[in-house]
């Protein structure tokens, strides 16, 4: 459905993304993931057609996509990070407004109001006043008036930034009901959240792309090298320093409900080495498990070292 190829975007000598090449296919719920000027809202805005490329081209649906491009455009809905809402209007006075904004007549307007509405789970909402509703289902009402055209393609900005735990497995809901009907493009600073929702992540360091795949995917990349072990041992201060001048950002102490000290340590030898590096230098193990890579951990192992 989408084609990158070679995608640059600069200002001034300033590239917040250089030579981006990745393909999506129909209906897949894709993750950009990344710190924080990574270039994930640039990306978006590009395939958006907000933003021109400084470099590079975007097929979509098998056409040159630009900015300039309406008609490619229209098949397109976007959601900000904060959502554009009339915050004086009831949400369906609102999505019968943006609805005949986009072209469509009344009689449209109204046939996709009885089906976004369930997708977007505003029932309860829908005559009530947008200022009354909290940041969870302004949100949705954000969606529902992104995909008010039927969209093909749908891109959500941070759509789960502010909301807490119980808005966040509403709102995953949500997407996973719109990709029924189009593809959907998301970025978030939720690592685990986006596990549970998208089908396969980019993630995004320094305006490139480091890594793609599922989340089994690039937890097997990073098994293949890296493998993290939870240790209980017993751990003075001098002990401590020592571990954190040999393993460096690779160690870490871990929280513990009783008096022996956890600790996590990431590492390309084998368990057992490390384990012999700590009895080397006196520390006495109570237990040692190797865990498999989980997606925090895959995202610190990509992009660790230059942010420390």
């Amino acid at each position: 459905m989408i084609e990158v190829q070679n995608l640059s975007r600069y200002y001034g000598e300033f590239a917040a993304i250089s030579d981006l090449s990745f393909s999506i296919k129909k209906n897949e719920i894709i993750g950009f993931l990344g710190l924080n000027g990574a270039g994930k809202s640039t990306t978006l805005k590009l395939l958006s057609g907000l933003l021109e490329p400084s470099e590079g081209s975007i097929t979509f649906q098998g056409q040159p996509f630009s900015a300039t491009q309406t008609k490619l455009r229209s098949k397109i809905g976007f959601l900000p990070e904060e959502p554009p809402l009339y915050k004086d209007m009831t949400v369906r006075e609102f999505l019968l407004y943006v609805g005949e904004l986009r072209g469509l007549s009344k009689t449209n307007v109204k046939e996709r109001l009885e089906i976004i509405i369930p997708i977007c789970q505003l029932e309860d909402r829908v005559d009530q006043l947008i200022e009354e509703l909290s940041l969870g289902f302004r949100k949705r009402v954000g969606i529902a008036q992104a995909i008010i055209h039927k969209p093909e393609l749908v891109i959500l900005d941070e759509p789960i930034s502010g909301l807490d735990p119980f808005q966040i497995v509403e709102m995953r809901t949500v997407i996973r009901n719109l990709s029924k009907e189009a593809t959907i493009l998301l970025s978030s600073h939720n690592l685990t959240e986006v596990a549970e929702t998208c089908d396969r992540l980019l993630i995004l360091h320094q305006g490139k792309i480091i890594a793609e795949g599922s989340t089994a995917e690039l937890s097997g990349q990073i098994n293949s090298q890296q493998q993290t072990s939870i240790i209980e041992c017993e751990l003075t201060e001098e002990k401590e320093a020592l571990l954190q001048t040999l393993f460096g950002t690779m160690y870490r102490k871990l929280i513990s409900p009783n008096l022996i000290d956890k600790i996590e340590i990431t590492h390309i030898n084998p368990t057992p080495e490390i384990v012999m590096v700590l009895v080397e230098n006196d520390i006495s193990i109570h237990s040692v498990q190797r865990q498999k890579s989980g997606l925090e951990n895959i995202f610190l192992s990509l992009t660790q070292g230059d942010n420390e």
